[in-house]
């Protein structure tokens, strides 16, 4: 969830810097401080932090018999 979230920090400073405005607050919405929010961000999912891709410690998923198996 945070690599997602980091990704549309990304997008949203991307689509800032092509449109070259600034949402009338130089000093709080700039690229760099939007780059640095979504380098928090990758980073925290690269540290382990929240549920990552498989779900932290959900355990199986499936109890039974598979299907499929004979």
């Amino acid at each position: 969830m945070l690599a997602i979230l980091a990704a549309i920090v990304f997008g949203f400073a991307l689509l800032l810097d092509f449109l070259n405005t600034n949402l009338g607050a130089p000093d709080l919405f700039n690229n760099w401080t939007l780059a640095l929010i979504g380098f928090l961000l990758l980073s925290l999912y690269l540290a382990g932090v929240g549920r990552g891709p498989g779900g932290s410690g959900r355990g199986r998923w499936y109890y039974g018999r598979r299907p499929g198996r004979g």
